[in-house]
């Protein structure tokens, strides 16, 4: 049971990884990679609460300048893997957007043999 354990942590982390790159490259392939199809993006920061599905999502994401392409140096890290059961993880994250400094909380599901994050609800605080 530790070994399925410590896999799962670690592909958790690879999807994580590959989260980051994604915001940091604006690059809505990668994080169509990494989100289940019908995820949930929320956040309660702005009102109204704002509410979207990954097909409003990701053409955002590809029209907003890249932190990458601004120079900017990545601010992202995962704080906390928590497993509910072998298809379920909550993932707390940090990282930065321009001015902004996130709070994410990631819920994945284990299906089609991988995890995928199917909720994305954060809060972000502007700095600077």
């Amino acid at each position: 049971m530790a070994t399925a354990h410590a896999d799962s942590y670690a592909a958790i982390a690879a999807v994580l990884a590959e989260y980051f790159d994604g915001l940091h490259h604006s690059d809505s392939t990668r994080l169509a990679r990494v989100f289940h199809p019908r995820a949930h993006y929320v956040s309660p920061t702005e009102h109204p609460l704002v509410y979207r599905s990954m097909a409003e999502y990701f053409p955002i994401v590809d029209a907003r300048p890249s932190p990458a392409s601004r120079s900017e140096a990545r601010q992202d890290r995962i704080i906390s893997i928590e497993l509910g059961g072998p298809a379920l993880a909550f993932v707390r994250a940090e990282c930065a957007i321009g001015p902004k400094r996130f709070t994410d909380f990631l819920t994945l599901v284990h299906t089609d043999d991988r995890w995928q994050i199917m909720s994305k609800v954060f809060h972000f605080d502007l700095q600077g």
